[in-house]
């Protein structure tokens, strides 16, 4: 009986570890659909998927009025190394970092030139991001800013 009570003990214990560890994977992984009024067939989709021990892969697939489609993406540590950046013309670097559980920055770089700064917020229910992105000029000057919201896809 106590054999068959320790074993049942230990079982809880590592479905309660395996639990845990479930719950503290990082709620961003996902598909996330961009909100927009523009008619189909056009759409962007960002997908965070786990890399390594504790980083990401991010993946944005767009589709443009006319039906043509791009992808790219990079990988993350989420501690603000530049990281290449696969199948975008314009941008050759991404360095994203963690500035509190819910917020990330996001910098992009074309050929080791800021280009791009933007602020990645994840809601307290985990279920839509909201976007701040805010273009450079060589100066550095911000030369524009826009917003986007994304919702997380079934």
């Amino acid at each position: 009986m106590r054999i068959l009570l320790a074993r049942l003990a230990g079982a809880a214990l590592l479905l309660g570890a395996g639990t845990l560890h479930a719950q503290s994977a990082n709620p961003r992984f996902g598909r996330w659909l961009l909100k927009s009024d523009a008619p189909a067939p056009q759409s962007n989709i960002m997908t965070y998927e786990p890399f390594g021990a504790n980083g990401m892969r991010v993946t944005i697939q767009a589709v443009n009025a006319r039906g043509d489609t791009t992808r790219w993406g990079y990988t993350t540590d989420f501690d603000g190394r530049d990281m290449p950046v696969t199948g975008n013309a314009g941008q050759t670097h991404a360095a994203v970092r963690t500035i509190t559980p819910l917020i990330n920055e996001i910098v992009n770089k074309n050929n080791g030139r800021v280009t791009q700064r933007l602020t990645n917020v994840l809601s307290p229910d985990h279920n839509t991001i909201a976007v701040i992105y805010m273009r450079e000029d060589a100066d550095g000057k911000t030369t524009g800013v826009t917003f986007a919201t994304y919702v997380r896809m079934p």
